[in-house]
This record gives C-alpha cells, structure tokens and sequence, in this order.
C-alpha cells in the first residue's frame, strides 16, 4: 500500500502546505514554479521596501561573503556595524543618538522592553517600575513578551496562562471604530488622553515602566494613522509620570508611511523606537532599537551597559545588506516616491472601491494601506467570521488570473471578527505599477463577493 510521506518541514501546519513555490523574484513579481508571475503588492508583510532581486544588494552581500561571515559581536566589532548605526541615527535627525542592531521583529520590541526596565534600575536599584501599558488591537510579534503587549486575540489566546501579568491595555486611536457621533478630533484625542491618565493611575503611576505604541497600526487594525494631536497627548501623560514612550514602527518605520520614520509626520519623538522589516527589505533578517539621550544617559549614571547580548547581533552579511538597501532609499530618493505613489494608490483604491456595499473603510498612508469589510456599511457591522473573508480574498488573488498577493488579516473589529487587507508594495513602484494593483485588488473583491452574493 502506498503511503504518503509527511513533510519533514513545519511551518504552522502539521499537513502538506498548499502555498505556491517560488522559484525566482525580480522586481515586483514572483515566478512561481508552474511559470506563473504574482504581483508581490504587499512586500511579504511590508518587507520588500526596494523590490526582489536589487543587483547592488546582491554584490554587496557577495563581496562581504569573501571577506568574513561571523564573529561574536561581544568580542569583535565590524564596520559596517558602525556604518549602519549612524545611517539609522542619522535618519532621525539626531533625534535619537544610539541603534542597537538585533534579528526579528519581535527581538527588537523583547530589547526595547528590557532596556526601558534596565533604565529604572540604573537610577535606582529598587524600582518598582514593572509594568507596561500597550494598547487594544495591537500586534508587536509572537514571542511571549510581545504577545503579552499585543493584543490580537486569535494568536494570543490560546498562549494567555503563560503571558506576563504586568501588562495592561488600553484603547487605540481608531476613528473609523471609535470616533463617537458628534464628538471632533480634539475631543476624542483628549478622551484617550484621559483614559491613558486613568490607567496611570490605577496601576500606580510609580509602577509604570513605558507606555507602547505602535505609530501607525499594522497587521491587528490594518494601516490606522493616528489623529493630529494623539501622539504628543500620549507623550505629555507619559512624561508627565516620568514613564517612557516606546513606538513600534516595525512594519511602518523607515520610509513606509512617506516619511523616514511614521512619527516625523508629527514630530513627536519616542524614548525608544523599534524597525525592522523594511531596514534589509527582506534581503536579510535584521531589526534595531534607536534609543533617545535620556535613555542612554540613565545606563551611563549606573553600569553604562545594556545586559542583552545575542549571537547574531550585528551579523555582518545582515548589516550589510541593510547597509546597502538605506543606502539605495536614500542616494534614490524612494521616500518622496512613497509619498506620491501613496496618495495615488489611496486616490484610486476609494475611487474604485468605497461605493462597493461590503467595504467599509479604505484607510493608509505612504505605501501602507487597508481596506477593511464589513456586512453592514451604515451600523460598521462585521461580516460572519464563518465566511473566511479575508482567506478568501488571499487565495483568490493567487489564483491564475488574478495573480495579487495580498496581505489579509482578521480581527480589526473587535479582537475576534472583522476582515480586511493590506497593501504596501515596495517604494519602487511607478504610476503603471500602481494603477495595474488597483486593476487586480478590484477583480479580486468583486469576484469573492459576487461568488458569496452578500
């Protein structure tokens, strides 16, 4: 009898994938291995900031590859450590003086956690600043520190016996969800003012170690820019208690939401700030924490050290790539691109969409863009979960003829329900480029909900 063998490879499902093969990338395109091309318009999750395949990353790897691979960062130091930290500290404007480089996502915000902690103890030994105030519908990775901060309810569930204690939750800027009916911008701002403030004061001001935000909302909200006002009303209540502010801009930072960093739209710095996807745009595996003076002068007034160490910190074959990718963003000037080609996809995507019945709220900015569904546009009202939406919407993009890759994610509702998509394609793209995404988002959305006849 014949027997099926079982993958030897594991990825989230015990069971043969059906996920489709990539055998080559250039650009913004996919070759699959039946020969097919998909349009990569979500950049994997906003990853691919410069497109597949760049030759200058490639021989800048290769040529790092001859000279060395490893050597422990604790006891050598590299160039292009170097070189990488004061690009990225640069890019603030000064505004942020140290970057420690680390690995995934979640390492950086797991750092960024830790070193607001060591700062506490520096300036006193006894502190009791533990605790952390995050936000609802919030998404900062899946190690069991960051799944402690987020709060996307489908992957955090299950894992909740085992979470940290010390982190508490309040609401995110949402207008679409959350703007009450005559209520304005300012009074809504304040609102939240008041509940961080409230929050503050149930826990113990005294306890508060920082407050997390990520800039603009990414994969659990999909793509939500905060409100002129929230950031610098989320700071002054922060500081106001001494706390610190740490932003993740792990999916939004370094370029993608037109500007270097989503918090220079409102010029209000963070004590610490995590990146990471776009910093090697997928041609290496690295993030950063950039620290502001304040933070950096607390470890200088004890140890002067950070104890976090990881083997592969400051990689050379990552630093390098993500050395050369800034580079090519800065020499070429991709941000400004960002910035026009991003208004051009907004401009399209509510042309073409927002009359649709099911969408919702087509919300973004840059490159960095949602389209959120529901079953009722008047009352906001989430489809039935039952119907698998945004997994709809996913696989039917990959199907032959409609070839789009697109991001889908559920939960933006209320935790558990609510479907929607997100686009960010790489910087590089051109007017053609833009307007062929919108061609195929729009076939995609009209022939899932055609076939489910809601």
């Amino acid at each position: 009898m014949h027997v099926t063998a079982q993958p030897t490879l594991f990825y989230q499902s015990v069971y043969h994938s059906s996920a489709p093969t990539v055998v080559s990338a250039s650009g913004l395109y996919f070759t699959l291995e039946n020969g097919r091309q998909i349009l990569d318009a979500t950049g994997g999750a906003a990853v691919s900031a410069i497109g597949h395949g760049n030759a200058r990353v490639k021989d800048a790897i290769i040529t790092q590859l001859e000279k060395f691979t490893y050597a422990h960062p604790g006891y050598f130091q590299n160039t292009v450590s170097h070189q990488l930290a004061d690009i990225l500290v640069e890019s603030t404007g000064g505004k942020l003086s140290r970057a420690c480089l680390l690995g995934s996502g979640p390492e950086a915000m797991e750092a960024a956690m830790k070193l607001a902690r060591q700062y506490w103890l520096e300036l006193d030994p006894q502190s009791p600043r533990t605790k952390f105030i995050a936000r609802q519908g919030s998404w900062h990775g899946c190690t069991l520190g960051t799944l402690s901060l987020g709060d996307l309810k489908s992957r955090k569930q299950p894992f909740e016996e085992i979470l940290h204690t010390n982190v508490s939750h309040v609401s995110p800027c949402h207008p679409y969800r959350d703007l009450r009916k005559g209520e304005s911008s300012e009074g809504y701002v304040a609102r939240l003012a008041q509940e961080l403030e409230d929050e503050f004061q149930m826990s113990g001001p005294e306890t508060v170690c920082a407050f997390v935000i990520e800039t603009m909302v990414g994969t659990a909200l999909g793509c939500v820019v905060p409100l002129p006002g929230y950031l610098q009303a989320m700071k002054d209540v922060c500081h106001r208690h001494k706390a610190l502010l740490i932003f993740d801009e792990v999916m939004c930072g370094l370029g993608r939401t037109g500007t270097m960093h989503a918090w220079q739209h409102d010029g209000v710095v963070p004590d610490i700030q995590a990146v990471g996807k776009g910093l090697a745009a997928g041609y290496g595996t690295i993030s950063a924490i950039l620290i502001h003076d304040r933070v950096i002068n607390g470890l200088k007034a004890g140890s002067a050290s950070f104890q976090h160490g990881q083997t592969y910190q400051c990689h050379p074959l990552n630093v390098v790539a993500a050395l050369e990718v800034q580079r090519i963003i800065k020499e070429t000037n991709l941000v400004k691109n960002v910035r026009e080609m991003g208004a051009l996809l907004g401009k399209l995507l509510r042309k073409s969409l927002r009359s649709h019945p099911n969408v919702g709220d087509i919300r973004g900015r840059g490159l960095f863009w949602c389209i959120e569904f529901v079953a009722n546009k008047r009352t906001k009202a989430p489809l039935d979960p039952g119907l698998d939406i945004a997994r709809r919407l996913r696989m039917r993009g990959l199907e032959k003829g409609y070839d789009i890759c697109l991001f889908s994610s559920t939960g933006c509702a209320n935790g558990w329900d609510g479907d929607h998509f997100l686009l960010a394609p790489p910087f590089v793209v051109r007017q053609k480029d833009v307007e062929e995404i919108v061609y195929r988002v729009v076939r995609v959305v009209h022939s899932v909900f055609e076939e489910m006849r809601i």
